[in-house]
């Protein structure tokens, strides 16, 4: 009887601490979400890479992205894609080719105007290390897909818990790949082009670039 009640003791204990942990990991991701609707316009520079040993793959590359709303202009592995609010545009100069597409209903679908605000939906939220890295703290939050359809695995979510900025985010799938994206550099309420988020279709009409429309 003592056993079962000590066994009941310690599932209770580790119950409630999973629970404190994950309201602790909640009310972060809510402090970097609030953080970030209350800028005008945010920039971030990053590193990108995709990683699976099985398969031999390590591509690494880096990008930008600006965004205002849902409106965002990315660069990244030598294309440029812009979404004006409509519609969204994808520039790739080494094809000298331009797609035009409407915005995508699918919720599922990460754009770079999601990418700090993803977390907010769909996982559970796990308290996770806490690491040094070049004199920052950064807090991880372990996200686990409540979706168990979807081909991620799991999601490190790191916060730099001074500024309440997204630092990392570590993507692992379920047949081994890896991708991990590194904030380098992380700007807000920038003095931006007010055509900055305009696509000017003339101008690639006249570089000779090749129209398509989806």
């Amino acid at each position: 009887m003592k056993k079962i009640f000590l066994i009941a003791v310690t599932f209770l204990t580790l119950s409630v601490s999973n629970a404190q942990n994950s309201e602790k990991a909640k009310a972060l991701l809510d402090d970097v979400y609030n953080k970030v609707q209350g800028y005008d316009n945010i920039f971030v520079d990053f590193k990108y890479v995709l990683n699976n040993k099985e398969a031999g793959i390590n591509d690494e590359t880096r990008g930008n992205v600006t965004m205002q709303g849902d409106k965002y202009l990315a660069n990244f592995f030598g294309a440029q894609q812009l979404f004006d609010g409509s519609k969204v545009y994808t520039i790739v100069p080494e094809n000298e080719e331009v797609t035009i597409e409407d915005k995508s209903n699918d919720e599922d679908t990460v754009t770079p105007s999601k990418m700090l605000t993803f977390y907010r939906e769909g996982h559970t939220y796990k308290w996770d290390i806490l690491q040094n890295v070049q004199g920052k703290k950064i807090q991880f939050i372990k996200l686990t897909p409540i979706d168990t359809n979807t081909e991620i695995k799991s999601i490190l979510l790191g916060i730099d818990a001074e500024t309440k900025h997204i630092y990392k985010v570590i993507e692992t799938g379920k047949n081994g790949t890896m991708t991990t994206i590194t904030v380098n550099s992380f700007k807000t309420n920038q003095t931006l082009s007010k055509t900055l988020f305009t696509f000017d279709e003339n101008k690639y009409k006249d570089e000779g670039y090749y129209i398509i429309r989806n």
